[in-house]
């Protein structure tokens, strides 16, 4: 059926070459109207007020926030003939569902267009609930690749109802659902192939995680134990399971108050009015509880929404549907760290495992009050409960569920197109939000800086590249106080006889850390300080000769370096401070560094190890490219020939198909046939960071597509493309989570990660620029050239 269904459709796609740019000759601006497959998602759509309406708004956003020039993404509105809505541009067409014509009509709109690869059709039996055979009819008419999305799949099926799925399955490439139990309901109560079946969690909203304090201040609930339930109100939200439960949980906690966020189901609005809201306002009465229950009886701006489940202390999910597949509320609320109490259906009983939460029976007044005086008297359990949510929903993100569709329709249109991922805007907030008054704080917990953890002159030193990067890209004057202030940590940390101390506590004293070898700090800070001093026009004098003055004391004792990474972060210190003018003495100790590095890679090279050390460790592209550096500054051509060879040997063990893997920290990878098995997990983001660095470098030197193809596949990491086809990289908070580990992200965003982040992020914006200023230019030739003509 595939093979039919592929060779039907009138669809060209065009060719590609390696570097993932299409080879068509036909204008660039003309590349998304002609050449780019559209996907047609049929659903419910805004302003229609459902949740599969509001899921679809979702998951086509993050869809076209993460990828570019890879797909078109259009919607078919459902609707029917009493119901209907303005929509926004996306949508392309409109199908009601009560209408047989209307099916047919939208059938022949998709198959004679020819630019639609594929359907994607979020179904629930309830919105084609009148007419079921119309919309078989409907699947089986259309001749392109069909995905059905299942939000509900029902258990112990009846003979029509899984006849209905089967007659589906003969006419669809692929079932996808939102959680493991729907999928084994769909494989053991339909007999649906497992390998027909794709799994891929509901999506959640990213947030920054702010205090508690602070959301109910602003909302004025402070002093207020809060308990939530949220979404459109009808009667299978069980409501009054909650309300019966309050006259206990208020004994024990007179402070509490209940929320009922949401305006009613404006299908139940048509067919029952407010009666259900009404019989609630009503019980509240009865109880006497009108000071502990508040109705915000609203659809509220998502913003808003997400406040008040950060502020919730407890969030209840009473739902009386047993057969409910999943939740989109209770998804958004674990991952906004709510403690969350939820009735067994399959999506809860999934996820609140493990101590991870409560369930309790359907209609279970006495059970829920039990556990939320549990979790209300024990504030430290509530903590933990939150911080595991938090990090067991993370995978969910709509990020990550936009990673995990497009990679589904890459599969399905055989491969045909390449995803491109969209770089994010330059975010500075959780950069700055780490930098206090003194300097660079050290650790982040989850995005809240974390002052105790103190600073680190390798921090310091990498967040005055970063903002001297920045600085150079924007002039912005607010830079120059960033950079002032991470100039004068690191003068703060140099001591008498120039050498540098790394461990400053939150009282600004040395700890005792700084016993330990200090080599590759000082380093990095000689670094740090040639960059700087290499932006001499642009920056204060005052700045740059006090930064001169701070580096050569510090290169006093250069001589004594030995680490292979402190004497290459010092050489290419001292090359970018002798781009301001050539510095003998600068350039003695250049030749003398590269030197040694020469003969560590003469003695540890072989015919198939073109190395300078027995295995490779962590900040590996640093060393070849120190030794580029050295090239550009003294012409000295076996540096540029070892820098080269070792470089690409380094980018063979790294760059696999079109993905990076960096060494991870669990295993360095050693010239040894026997251990050269890379270990799964422990990539930092500041390997990859200096790979981007040293790409940039090798493709001014050498102009090879390649480094710069590189250089997009490495930043590629940070926003999805690795081995967990996770985010690495959080454009809500601006922070950069803090590892990609075997099976989970470390989503604890620190300084070292954020910065190495925003360095990558701003050398990639460089060449960004220079590729948007080239294709001006080349525009503005052509209108010339035509004005010439005429």
């Amino acid at each position: 059926m595939i093979n039919k269904i592929r060779s039907n459709r009138n669809y060209r796609l065009p060719t590609t070459n390696n570097t993932g740019f299409s080879t068509d000759k036909v204008p660039s601006a003309m590349m998304d109207d002609e050449h780019l497959p559209e996907i047609l998602v049929i659903t419910s759509f805004p302003p229609r007020e459902c949740g599969i309406a509001t899921y679809s708004q979702d998951l086509i956003g993050a869809l076209n926030n993460k990828f570019q020039d890879t797909f078109k993404l259009k919607v078919a509105a459902l609707e029917n003939r009493n119901e209907k809505h303005t929509y926004s541009d996306e949508v392309l067409y409109v199908l009601e569902t009560d209408n047989q014509k209307s099916y047919w009509k939208l059938a022949e709109n998709i198959n004679s267009n020819h630019a639609i690869a594929l359907v994607l059709i979020q179904h629930e039996f309830g919105l084609f609930r009148t007419n079921e055979a119309d919309f078989m009819k409907f699947l089986k008419a259309i001749n392109k690749l069909v995905i059905i999305v299942f939000h509900t799949v029902l258990p112990n099926p009846n003979a029509a109802l899984k006849a209905n799925v089967l007659e589906m399955n003969n006419v669809v490439e692929t079932f996808m659902v939102m959680t493991k139990a729907s999928a084994k309901i769909l494989s053991r109560d339909y007999g649906i192939a497992d390998n027909k079946i794709t799994v891929i969690p509901h999506g959640t909203h990213l947030v920054k995680h702010t205090s508690k304090k602070t959301l109910k201040d602003k909302y004025n609930l402070s002093g207020r134990k809060v308990i939530s339930t949220f979404g459109l109100l009808s009667s299978g939200k069980s409501i009054e399971t909650t309300l019966e439960a309050m006259p206990v949980i208020i004994a024990n906690n007179p402070d509490v108050l209940f929320l009922i966020i949401g305006k009613t189901h404006p299908s139940v609005i048509k067919n029952e009015g407010e009666a259900y809201r009404h019989a609630l306002d009503h019980k509240i009465k009865m109880l006497g509880i009108q000071q502990h229950v508040q109705f915000i009886n609203t659809y509220l701006p998502l913003e808003q929404l997400l406040d008040y489940l950060q502020l919730t202390d407890i969030y209840l999910f009473t739902s009386k549907d047993p057969n409910q597949a999943v939740s989109g509320t209770f998804s958004y609320a674990i991952s906004c760290g709510c403690p969350v109490i939820s009735t067994p259906i399959p999506h809860a009983c999934e996820l609140l495992g493990d101590g991870n939460g409560s369930i309790i029976g359907f209609g279970d007044s006495t059970e829920l009050e039990r556990q939320v005086v549990r979790l209300l008297g024990n504030p430290q359990l509530c903590k933990e409960i939150s911080a595991n949510g938090i990090h067991k929903m993370a995978p969910t993100a709509w990020e990550n569920t936009a990673i995990a569709h497009a990679m589904l329709f890459e599969n399905e249109l055989g491969k045909k197109i390449k995803l491109h991922y969209k770089k994010p805007a330059i975010n500075l907030n959780h950069f700055k939000a780490l930098t206090s008054p003194f300097a660079m704080i050290q650790f982040s917990k989850i995005n809240q800086p974390d002052l105790k953890s103190g600073y680190t002159l390798d921090d310091n030193s990498r967040a005055l590249v970063a903002m001297c990067q920045h600085f150079t890209l924007t002039q912005l004057p607010e830079d120059l106080d960033y950079i002032d202030k991470y100039y004068k940590f690191i003068h703060f940390c140099q001591q008498q006889d120039g050498t540098f101390l790394n461990y400053v506590d939150d009282d600004k004293k040395f700890t005792d850390q700084n016993s330990e070898n200090l080599e590759d700090a000082n380093g990095r800070a000689i670094w740090a300080l040639g960059f700087m001093i290499a932006m001499g026009e642009l920056l204060p004098k005052k700045m740059v000769t006090e930064a001169t003055q701070t580096m050569q004391l510090a290169l006093v004792n250069v001589t004594a370096m030995h680490s292979t990474r402190a004497m290459a972060f010092a050489i290419k210190g001292m090359c970018y401070s002798n781009s301001k003018g050539n510095n003998f003495e600068n350039t003695r100790l250049i030749k003398l560094l590269s030197n040694r590095l020469v003969q560590m890679y003469r003695h540890e090279s072989k015919t198939d190890w073109h190395w300078f050390e027995s295995y490779l460790t962590y900040g590996n592209s640093i060393l070849p490219e120190a030794l580029l550096c050295a090239y550009l500054a003294t012409g000295e051509v076996i540096y540029k020939e070892i820098a080269k060879t070792s470089f690409d040997f380094l980018l063979s063990k790294i760059i696999i198909g079109n993905s990076i893997k960096v060494i991870s920290n669990k295993g360095w990878l050693h010239n040894n046939a026997t251990d050269n098995i890379k270990a799964i997990g422990g990539e930092q983001p500041i390997d990859v960071a200096y790979t981007i660095l040293a790409l940039a470098r090798f493709y001014d030197t050498f102009k090879s597509d390649r480094y710069l193809q590189n250089m997009e596949t490495a930043f590629s990491w940070f926003l999805g493309n690795n081995h967990l086809h996770q985010i690495i990289y959080n454009p809500c908070t601006g922070g950069c989570y803090d590892g990609l580990e075997d099976h989970y992200v470390n989503l604890n965003q620190g300084a070292e990660s954020t910065v190495s982040y925003l360095m990558a992020r701003l050398t990639v914006e460089k060449y960004i620029r220079r590729k948007t200023e080239d294709k001006t230019n080349i525009h503005h030739n052509l209108i010339y050239t035509k004005i010439e003509a005429l």
